[in-house]
């Protein structure tokens, strides 16, 4: 795959778990594809996965499956 940034070949797909809301309101989307390249070191997402993660975040209480996620808080230095 060819990185838009760089324009160089390499690019790859990675999945990865993006949050959302906050609150009572927060969920966790899995599997968002994720364009990284080892040569510029950018990772981005495309249009087309924008797009469904917006259409996620619209609709979210549709698509949800509710599952308990054990969560810790970061408190080292910044």
């Amino acid at each position: 795959m060819i990185c838009e940034v760089c324009g160089k070949k390499g690019a790859r797909v990675r999945r990865t778990t993006r949050a959302c809301g906050r609150g009572l309101t927060a969920f966790l989307i899995e599997g968002v594809p994720v364009v990284a390249c080892p040569h510029c070191g950018e990772s981005y997402m495309t249009a087309a996965t924008l797009q469904e993660i917006e259409r996620i975040r619209l609709h979210w209480r549709q698509l949800v499956v509710n599952r308990k996620v054990p969560v810790a808080e970061f408190r080292g230095a910044a």
